[in-house]
């Protein structure tokens, strides 16, 4: 995190159970299930982690924290989305799921959404939602994400900046034998405009096949 030079880190499959907060230098929020399966965290760096004002644990797939700041608080929902296979009925619950977790924040906070969607969203423009810089063509999950972001006014941050495509994908396959981008970082339409590039981070030593995402 440090060399990084990242604030925020957002944890998917941390596979604890039960919620709770852990503090020592970093400040770790962590939501769980009563199975060690899934679960979701966010880890703040010491700066960061003095402006949390509150959070809540959703499920085991989503969790939100509030960030106290001068002009407008900031919201972070930390989200791990069922996978493509999953029923359909598990990704409405998800959907839902983020929407209690909006619910917990005021609608004039600045709310980001980050990390594990496995949905794959095509590389064509889709007006005001995903920009030039998806990768192959959208599955059914990113379809879905799609339709929620134009809902929602929310847009895809990630997929608006033409870095190069080792900067773009965010999932890598069993033995590297395909790579995609899955994994994005949404913010409300009318903050996109304070958002200077946001993209993968390949050097990241997370041992994960997934590729945390940064944006600035």
């Amino acid at each position: 995190m440090e060399r990084m030079n990242l604030n925020i880190l957002g944890l998917a499959e941390v596979r604890w159970k039960g919620a709770g907060s852990m503090k020592l230098g970093k400040t770790l929020i962590y939501s769980g299930g009563h199975t060690h399966e899934r679960d979701v965290g966010i880890l703040f760096n010491v700066t960061t982690g003095k402006s949390l004002g509150s959070w809540c644990p959703i499920s085991d797939r989503v969790v939100v924290a509030k960030l106290i700041a001068k002009l407008l608080n900031v919201g972070i929902i930390q989200v791990y989305a069922p996978t493509s296979d999953s029923e359909d009925v598990e990704a409405e619950k998800f959907y839902e799921e983020i929407e209690k977790a909006k619910g917990y924040l005021k609608s004039w906070d600045i709310i980001i959404v980050i990390r594990n969607f496995n949905a794959k969203v095509r590389d064509e423009r889709v007006v005001d939602v995903v920009g030039p810089s998806g990768i192959g063509t959208v599955n059914e999950r990113g379809s879905r994400l799609i339709e929620w972001c134009q809902v929602n006014d929310f847009t895809i941050t990630n997929t608006w900046y033409q870095n190069h495509l080792r900067r773009q994908w965010t999932w890598k396959s069993p033995l590297d034998r395909s790579r995609n981008k899955m994994d994005y970082i949404l913010i409300q339409k009318r903050f996109r405009n304070a958002v200077k590039t946001s993209k993968s981070l390949p050097g990241a030593d997370c041992d994960s096949d997934h590729i945390p995402v940064n944006f600035i």
